[in-house]
């Protein structure tokens, strides 16, 4: 009974509820209508029906320390009772709706309409067919057999048209299906913990159930409803369900209730869940929203009794999420399913398109006059009535040749190319450890020419161990022998680090032997336990004599305090606080320092000036992070005001400073210098030490001694890009980014004021492109700032994920290289694809419309156009976007944002076999038959037998495209088109395909095809004029494009599509959490509604001009600034004020003597700071598409 989905629940829960409301001592109802209750109210009910949370973990048969028993048919039956922690996704289309979505595409409704015209005529012999006064266009024998086959041609367009539906439809079903697939893997690697049988497991979200005691932590998004039984310092952002932004602090006593999809940011706890799935606070957002589907007419009567409350919540919820606001929203949202690339290749297409309706109508008119003037004016033929179906026959012919050019004209294929390309590259990114949560993302990458990363983790191995320790006025270099350290030091030092950090960091023993001990919970706690264990002491009986019920108050460790610390009550009723921290910002507190003999002496301001220059100094220069460990005594009486933080994290006594080494992952210096090579400036943003950054970024290659670069600490760095009155202006960051490199003791805020001044800068001609990587909660503001925000997979807290486009599965950063990779090739794949699709475009137009002007009828019959249609359209998209990426990608500079899809060289490339084949084309058409000495085709009446001569024509059309299809696998000019070409067996696959069904058309195709079968040296000399385009692709690449200055790129946006609206009102936007709700229908993938302001920012990436955008830019810059960083986006709520206050970085001392000599912020000349920017790629301005339609 597991697997039933919810909707049955309910109606089994009416039935259940009596019969099992005994075995619980409450019903899914109850806990329900309890949940929907917020602070007094809640706890009040909780009091006066249960008396208090145990009594309700006794109901639920639960223990709060020991958790459920999580045995089988336990977890079974709460599961069929109380229903399961998942929320059932809306019903994907079936196959026959997407035929039907297929069907609705105009050309093809014209076509069909067309083909049912002629259907029709074929079977309709009219009186006057016999009669000799009737005109018959130019004459030509017409057996009767013939005429019986009149209805061929209309059946084949009808069948070919199904062909296109076909191959249309299971592309988006496929499609449909992959991101299903991603999304459920997504759903399965969110796991939780929670406490059973007494054992911390982490368990799949999904198998949560009723009763689970589960263990919420910063940074956790929470998976279902619950009460908050114990824990400290909880604080909850409730933006996502209530549209208030600032963080709710819980407590047993005020406000016990903990609602699923909020996210904790700050302190620890645990929970008793309540409710789950469908039944949990935001299940029933959901199914209000219709995420549920069949459950809203079922829950409809229940819905109504509680639509007083829901709807009061539901409210900030619609406005935030654009649910079903209203219709407009909606529609606004399935536009947003484009990503930039397709939204400017549709672009593309339409103008194509429109140029194509244009040259088909000419097409229609120019034929229907030629036959009316040549049949009643020239041969003076009267009107006969008999004859009017005769002539409404050929009206008909005229206009399928009409259609078919627009058919050909209209690369349909190209928004298919996107989709082939984008999705095999999510698909192959999964094997590259990057999981790609929004589709755009992608393409973005490769544009990207910064990227701002965190240090731990990222860069470094996040296996913290310490390494060096300054303990009893000594400055030991590596772990200190046990016995020389102090009795009394050591005790307090084994306490102060086993109760003052998270108890679910652990060192559990190696999986494997001989491997390292595994490092559970926050590395940098992992490496402080690691060092207790060094001293041969054991931090477990110190844990169980203080077990984390007793503990008395804690400071939990965030991004102001930057240190934590921990109460405790000893025997004697007094008080003793435990804190750890940032070296420098913890020793600014403390008075006193334990001695060689554990005595405490006084540490004066001046001892710390000391201590820094001669310890930590030395320390982080060789890239270690200082930690300093103290504490501090309180008497029992008067009891101290605990929430009066700064006196009470005051007059510490320091017992030691650690050096922490995390080292630097062995292929991160290399994925670096790719990075640079490939025109990416990488940037190391962290909370560190300024000199450890700076050791580290030596290490990495960030920074290189001796070159022109700077290194900031948060503070500085405020202070250079703020005014007198305090606010950020652009011009000010203008002057510093281009030339950071590290930036150091850095707020969640300065990193988000970064990423917003990189990508708001004007100051290089090309509009930066930024990718963020992130693992913490702080960094939600910028992952969602920036153009790419990458999570760290493993690290990573359920926030970051949240806010960001990428999942690193393995949080490296080579990871984010091989993204970038990807990105360039999906970029190439589509150029590729263009390159080739726009040649036959214009060939084929061109062919039709001047054949049928001159000889009144198409050289490319309607089928046949079908034919290399879908070759062109279908199978070449396939063949060119799944080409695998080369290192060579790495070897260029980033296109910027304002590159065009079709760059000169392409265009050169367009027209140069443009103008072979239709040379050769118009050739054969004209002189084919004296060639080959056959019977000429032109001017052959209606429904006469294929010719031979026309049938070379459309052969050797096809055998030219095949042939250039190899030719358009390079768009940068080079000369070698097979280079890599067995890499990629897809397109060998398709090529050889395509050869063989060419073969099968000719020869068998007969009257459907129109097509007469060929000799072998007919055949041979088709195949020579197709190897001809290679030879002739290789005279186009000797012609240099600089000198065509005539040639214009084509696929820009224009300006006026600049800045859709949304863009104006987005300035801060919340993070919002309706993730589930992405579920509906093809938005699938799109997890998440928060993504408006990546996609719009993206946008640009190929629209804007700098000037324009960085008018509209500055303009908005000074209204928003002041209030852009006092309400950053609600993860990281730091006012400013004291973002600024807090003592985050002591003054930049000067560098300890093993640092290495870096020039660091001197003022460089301009010409050095200008050789840092990247450069762009020259290319010319562009006049519009209009080109395009001026060339067909």
């Amino acid at each position: 009974m597991g697997d039933m989905t919810n909707s049955d629940f309910y109606s089994k829960n009416q039935r259940n509820e009596s019969s099992h409301g005994g075995e619980f001592g409450c019903t899914m109802e109850e806990l329900r209508s309890l949940m929907e209750l917020r602070g007094t109210e809640a706890v009040v009910k909780i009091k006066e029906t249960y008396g208090d949370t145990e009594a309700i973990c006794r109901r639920l048969k639960t223990s709060p320390v020991e958790g459920l028993p999580g045995t089988a048919p336990d977890l079974e039956k709460r599961k069929q009772i109380f229903g399961q922690n998942f929320i059932p996704p809306k019903k994907p289309k079936t196959f026959l709706q997407l035929v039907w979505e297929a069907l609705q595409d105009v050309t093809l409704i014209i076509l069909e309409i067309a083909a049912i015209i002629s259907l029709g005529l074929s079977f309709y012999h009219p009186p006057g067919e016999s009669n000799e006064g009737c005109a018959t266009a130019q004459g030509g024998a017409e057996d009767e057999g013939e005429a019986e086959a009149g209805w061929i041609e209309g059946a084949a367009i009808l069948l070919s048209v199904i062909c296109v539906v076909l191959v249309t439809a299971f592309n988006d079903w496929s499609k449909e299906k992959q991101f299903r697939g991603l999304q459920s893997r997504i759903e399965q690697e969110q796991k939780f913990t929670v406490v059973r049988a007494g054992q911390v497991v982490q368990i799949p979200v999904a198998e949560i159930v009723v009763g689970d005691i589960a263990q919420v932590k910063y940074g956790d998004l929470l998976p279902a409803d619950g009460l908050f039984i114990q824990g400290n310092d909880l604080k909850i952002d409730e933006s996502s369900l209530t549209g208030e932004s600032d963080q709710v602090r819980k407590s047993v006593d005020k406000d016990p209730m903990l609602l699923s999809g909020t996210h904790v940011m700050e302190g620890s706890g645990r929970m008793l869940v309540t409710a789950v799935g469908v039944n949990s606070q935001t299940g029933i957002i959901f199914t209000l929203l219709g995420a549920g589907g069949e459950e809203e007419e079922k829950k409809d009567k229940k819905a109504k009794q509680q639509d007083g409350a829901a709807a009061m919540e539901m409210q900030p919820l619609k406005s935030a999420e654009g649910g079903d606001a209203d219709d407009k929203k909606k529609a606004n949202m399935h536009k947003k399913e484009k990503s930039v690339l397709q939204g400017k290749l549709t672009k593309l297409a339409v103008q194509i398109g429109k140029a194509g309706l244009v040259m088909s109508a000419v097409t229609v008119i120019i034929l229907v006059l030629y036959f009316t003037v040549d049949t009643f004016v020239v041969n003076k033929k009267p009107w006969l009535p008999e004859c009017t179906p005769v002539y409404v026959q050929y009206f008909v012919k005229f206009f399928i040749i009409g259609v078919t050019v627009l058919v050909v004209a209209v690369p349909e294929g190209l928004p298919l190319a996107v989709t082939i390309s984008l999705a095999y590259s999510v698909k192959k990114m999964m094997k590259d450890n990057n999981l790609v949560r929004h589709l755009d993302a992608c393409e973005t990458m490769g544009n990207a020419t910064a990227i701002c990363s965190d240090k731990t983790g990222t860069l470094t191995t996040n296996r913290m161990t310490v390494v060096q320790a300054y303990v009893g006025d000594v400055h030991y270099k590596e772990i200190p022998d046990p016995s020389s350290i102090n009795d009394k030091t050591m005790e307090l030092l084994v306490n102060a680090i086993a109760i003052n950090s998270a108890y679910t960091t652990k060192i559990l023993p190696p999986e494997k032997e001989g491997a390292l001990p595994r490092q559970v919970g926050n590395k940098t706690e992992c490496g402080l336990l690691g060092l207790v264990l060094d001293l041969k002491q054991d931090y477990e009986p110190v844990r169980s004599q203080v077990p984390e019920e007793k503990l008395y108050k804690v400071y939990t460790f965030n991004s102001v305090r930057k240190s934590m610390s921990t109460v405790i009550r000893l025997p004697d009723e007094s008080f003793r606080m435990y804190s750890k921290g940032a070296s420098e910002i913890v020793l600014k507190k403390c008075c006193k320092i334990l001695s060689g003999a554990g005595e405490p002496r006084v540490f004066r301001p001046r001892d710390r000036d000391e201590m820094v220059k001669k310890v930590i100094e030395p320390m982080a220069c060789d890239g270690l992070r200082t930690i300093c460990v103290a504490y501090r005594d309180f008497p029992s009486s008067p009891e101290p005001d605990w929430d009066n933080e700064n006196d009470i994290l005051n007059d510490l006594t320091c017992i030691c400073v650690v050096g922490i080494e995390d080292p630097v992952r062995p292929e991160v210096p290399e994925a670096i210098r790719k990075c640079q090579r490939a025109g990416i400036t990488v940037r190391m943003v962290t909370g560190d030490n300024i000199n450890t950054a700076r050791a580290i970024a030596i290490k990495c290659g960030i920074i290189h001694p001796g070159e022109d670069f700077l290194c900031l600490e948060g503070k500085e760095f405020n202070r250079r890009i703020r005014n007198e009155k305090g606010e950020i202006e652009q011009e000010r960051i203008d002057k510093i980014w281009p030339k950071l490199r590290v930036l150091a003791r850095s707020s969640p805020t300065d990193k988000h004021t970064l990423v917003k001044g990189i990508i708001d800068s004007t100051h290089t001609e090309q509009r930066q492109v930024v990718a963020v990587t992130g693992d913490g909660t702080n960094d939600g503001p910028a992952l969602k700032k920036a153009d790419v925000g990458f999570a760290m997979g493993i690290a990573g807290t359920d926030v970051a994920k949240e806010a960001s486009d990428i999942i690193l599965t393995d949080d490296n950063f080579s990871s984010i290289v091989k993204a970038v990779m990807w990105g360039r090739n999906v970029y190439d794949s589509i150029s590729k694809f263009l390159q080739f699709q726009l040649t036959v475009n214009v060939v084929a137009v061109i062919v039709a419309f001047t054949g049928a002007c001159i000889t009144q009828d198409s050289p490319l019959k309607a089928v046949q156009m079908l034919w290399v249609n879908l070759i062109m359209d279908t199978f070449a998209s396939l063949a060119l976007a799944t080409e695998p990426p080369t290192e060579t990608l790495l070897l260029r500079k980033p296109y910027g944002r304002n590159k065009p899809l079709i760059s000169r060289t392409m265009m050169k490339n367009i027209l140069g076999h443009a103008v072979y084949q239709l040379t050769l084309i118009f050739t054969l058409l004209f002189v084919g038959e004296k060639m080959f000495q056959i019977d000429s085709g032109r001017n052959a009446p209606l429904h006469s037998p294929p010719s031979e001569h026309y049938t070379i024509i459309f052969n050797t059309f096809v055998m030219m495209q095949l042939f250039n299809e190899i030719n358009a696998r390079k768009i940068h000019g080079e000369r070698n088109v097979f280079d890599g070409i067995f890499r990629n067996p897809i397109f060998c696959t398709i090529v050889l395909g395509t050869f063989a069904i060419q073969i099968v058309i000719v020869q068998f195709g007969g009257k459907p095809f129109s097509c007469s079968p060929l000799q072998l040296d007919q055949w041979m000399w088709c195949i020579f004029i197709g190897l001809g385009e290679l030879v002739w692709g290789q005279v186009i690449a000797t012609i240099p494009t600089s000198r065509l200055k005539f040639l214009k790129e084509a696929g820009r946006l224009t300006q006026k599509e600049e800045i859709p609206e949304e863009e104006l009102n987005e300035d801060v936007e919340e993070i919002d959490h309706a993730e589930r709700e992405l579920r509906r229908g093809q938005i699938l993938w799109f997890r998440g509604l928060n993504r408006i302001q990546t996609q719009i920012e993206v946008v640009n990436t190929f629209k804007s001009g700098a000037s324009f955008q960085g008018a509209l830019r500055r303009q908005s810059s000074v209204t928003s600034q002041s209030q852009d960083v006092a309400n950053l986006s609600s993860p990281s709520r730091v006012s400013l004020s004291n973002a600024l206050s807090s003592p985050t970085s002591l003054p930049p001392a000067a560098a300890g003597p093993s640092c290495p000599p870096v020039r660091e912020g001197q003022p460089g000349t301009l010409a050095s700071s200008i050789s840092h920017l990247p450069r762009s790629s020259p290319h010319a301005t562009i006049s519009d598409l209009a080109l395009v339609a001026g060339l067909v």
